[in-house]
């Protein structure tokens, strides 16, 4: 009788998929970049240059926060594991693009600013949560004692 590894397809399909996905938020990025640097050219040529430098900062925040999944996704395949932090930094730098973005459209409430705000400071507390919780299992991993197999 065969018998069936559930983890071992699980993992192999996981694997894949997630492989996937890095593929396509890399050629987003390549593709963005590629975008970033042909629209410096309507920098030139328009008079609604504020307009053009809010397109550009949103742009290039927008690529930071796939550089930062990506980043997870590359990690996950060293690792076998996703970690936290880089995840809630891609949502750091989400939050902070949309409100860098509002501000300088003139268009963010009061309310808008005071929930942003609070998200930020839930985001930053996770971060920090995650970096001590990762802290501490990596010295307890360090101080167990090794086992001969």
């Amino acid at each position: 009788m065969m018998k069936i590894d559930l983890l071992k397809i699980f993992n192999k399909v996981t694997g894949a998929v997630l492989g996937v996905m890095l593929a396509f938020i890399t050629l987003g990025i390549i593709i963005g970049v590629g975008m970033l640097f042909l629209n410096l050219g309507n920098l030139i040529g328009t008079s609604d240059l504020a307009r053009e430098y809010q397109r550009i900062i949103s742009d290039v925040l927008t690529l930071f926060i796939l550089i930062e999944l990506s980043r997870s996704l590359v990690d996950y395949f060293t690792t076998h594991r996703l970690r936290m932090t880089f995840i809630v930094d891609a949502g750091i730098v989400f939050v902070l693009r949309e409100i860098m973005i509002k501000i300088f459209e003139h268009k963010i409430t009061t309310d808008e600013i005071y929930a942003l705000s609070a998200l930020l400071f839930v985001l930053g507390a996770l971060r920090i949560g995650s970096v001590m919780v990762y802290q501490r299992e990596k010295t307890m991993m360090e101080a167990a004692p090794k086992r001969d197999t």
